[in-house]
């Protein structure tokens, strides 16, 4: 009978993009607590990216930082080649960088629709193909992307961001059948984790009494299941929720 193994994290290099700040600089900071030698992707927060590559090194193992725009995914795949000449080829990518504008279905733009798709979408595709190319055939890999529980249930606005992250959720099934078996993907939809930017702690409290635990996640549960998802090598094409239940109400 078969059993079940992990993927040993320590000596291996991870992506994360986004990872300076909110979520991402949570999961980049779990990977490196595992042993993960932890490149850090950011856009314009290089003075995070560059604090929480510190806070990492402090913890023992190896960070780098590096900026490419991910609104373009022409150059998608430069952020592959980055990591592997400042840390070596990663075996690990969590694709946490999205944007999140306020738009209708009424009021969206084509630019607006096209930036979006580009960022939330577009670019976690090209990334993880970039990985893929990128990874020795005697070398499994996992991917995790950062999707949004109310795929399920839309928001009212958010209409582009909606509509990307519920691709994020088809392409990771997709992925994760076309790279098996040697690379899984996975995915983590999140609920009320963090006051989303511009709001503050007493919005997102107002949001999380409608819940039934009653309370905001934070981000240690988004960094217990990435790194679950990550290091369970039977697992692949799921969709975990962290959403405090709120897929229930």
């Amino acid at each position: 009978m078969a059993t079940l193994t992990a993927m040993d994290l320590r000596g291996r290099v991870g992506v994360v993009t986004g990872g300076g700040v909110r979520v991402g600089r949570a999961v980049a900071l779990g990977l490196a607590r595992s042993g993960v030698d932890v490149f850090i992707h950011y856009n314009r927060s290089a003075g995070s990216a560059e604090d929480t590559a510190q806070e990492i090194r402090d913890l023992g193992v190896r960070a780098e930082i590096g900026s490419v725009d991910l609104s373009d995914p022409a150059t998608a795949s430069q952020l592959i080649d980055l990591a592997t000449q400042s840390l070596g080829t990663p075996s690990i990518l969590v694709n946490s960088a999205s944007g999140f504008p306020a738009d209708t279905i009424g009021d969206v733009t084509l630019e607006q629709w096209r930036h979006t798709f580009d960022l939330t979408l577009a670019s976690p595709v090209f990334v993880t193909q970039a990985l893929a190319n990128a990874l020795p055939d005697d070398v499994d890999g996992a991917v995790v992307n950062v999707t949004d529980v109310r795929t399920q249930r839309p928001y009212r606005e958010r209409f582009s961001y909606i509509v990307a992250k519920g691709a994020i959720d088809t392409f990771t099934k997709a992925a994760a059948l076309q790279l098996a078996p040697r690379i899984r993907v996975n995915a983590v939809a999140l609920g009320v984790i963090l006051p989303p930017p511009q709001e503050d702690d007493d919005y997102a409290e107002r949001l999380a009494a409608q819940l039934p635990l009653e309370r905001t996640g934070g981000t240690a549960p988004v960094v217990a299941a990435v790194l679950s998802l990550i290091e369970n090598d039977f697992v692949t094409g799921e969709i975990v929720r962290i959403d405090g239940g709120g897929h229930l109400s």
